[in-house]
């Protein structure tokens, strides 16, 4: 492996993209309560 490639590979893993690691069900909890709390909107202001 280069220095070039090192430091490519170093700033790709750096971009603050989402992690594998982290708490998959905490993620879907609020997903879904986001989901919930649109449709209510929706309701309640006659959208639908």
């Amino acid at each position: 492996m280069t220095a070039t490639t090192a430091t490519a590979e170093r700033l790709r893993a750096s971009t603050g993209g989402p992690k594998d690691d982290g708490p998959k069900i905490l993620e879907h909890v609020l997903g879904w309560t986001l989901v919930v709390v649109l449709a209510m909107f929706v309701t309640q202001a006659g959208l639908l």
